[in-house]
């Protein structure tokens, strides 16, 4: 049954603050953003020039981003997997307790002090090497500074895991364990219920967690500034660069577009999944 106009007007006052921070905070300063994109500031028309020069000078840039943001992305989902499935089905009780006190650490450290708890531990003096070199692992001539994409590929995996690891633990938590116990009662492995029982019911919360530490990442500005001395670097160092050396926002901007597609892949593919799958877990 249609509900009449007066009848929304509630839900619609209560939405209402909501949506009028959405338009200011988020759609506003896109539809500016994709318009300085598109403009060329010297004829004062609208053309793909930004893109082009864009592309002419950060291709490099563009390219590693995609590479970090996708690896370290598949990394978090491997580790966060293997960490909610201890914690769900391990039993070794102290084993369980000590992971589930440890893994969070990270959580409630902000991206920038990461980036240089990290600047300290893969330095070529670093704790890293320091200790490798004590258990004899590594020669003092053979040790190697890690300050460059691999460095920011490890700082982003351990920031991002917790965050993973903790959406895909509860989802785990909340399952119906009847079926896990059947599994065991019929000899099944831990790893074989991991990945034939409990990760196909919780991929949607998996989709989540990994979409979210891809936009999360994707968006970092202080770890690659301060983890990568030099070229080639993420696109968030391109576009404050563009910004605050040049003044050039229309550059600055079409980086930003190509951020935001990039983004826009990866929801896309999360809609996909959850159509494929009528938003439930399969």
């Amino acid at each position: 049954m249609r509900r009449r106009p007066s009848e929304l007007l509630p839900a619609l006052a209560l939405l209402l603050p909501a949506l009028v921070m959405v338009g200011l905070l988020f759609v506003y300063p896109l539809v500016f953003s994709l318009t300085y994109a598109f403009r060329n500031e010297s004829s004062g028309g609208w053309d793909l020039g930004n893109f082009s020069k864009a592309f002419a000078l950060y291709g490099g840039d563009i390219t590693l981003t995609a590479i970090v943001t996708v690896l370290s992305t598949a990394l978090v989902g491997v580790l966060a997997v293997a960490i909610a499935g201890y914690l769900t089905l391990g039993e070794n009780r102290r084993a369980v307790a000590a992971l589930r006190w440890i893994y969070r650490w990270p959580l409630f450290i902000p991206f920038v002090v990461a980036a240089q708890l990290m600047r300290t531990f893969l330095a070529k003096n670093g704790m890293l090497n320091n200790a490798l070199m004590a258990a004899g692992l590594v020669e003092p001539l053979n040790a190697m500074s890690l300050l460059d994409w691999r460095g920011v590929v490890v700082t982003f995996v351990w920031k991002q895991l917790p965050f993973a690891a903790l959406l895909i633990s509860g989802a785990m938590a909340s399952m119906d364990r009847s079926m896990i116990e059947s599994a065991r009662g019929l000899g099944a492995g831990r790893l074989r219920i991991l990945l034939e029982i409990v990760l196909p019911q919780v991929m949607a919360t998996v989709w989540v967690s990994l979409i979210l530490s891809f936009v999360t990442m994707l968006s970092a500005l202080s770890v690659p500034m301060m983890i990568i001395a030099g070229t080639p670097t993420l696109l968030t160092v391109d576009m404050a660069w563009r910004v605050n050396s040049y003044g050039d926002y229309g550059v600055a901007n079409a980086l930003g577009f190509v951020a935001f597609a990039m983004s826009g892949v990866a929801a896309w593919f999360y809609l996909r999944q959850g159509l494929r799958t009528g938003g439930q877990p399969k």
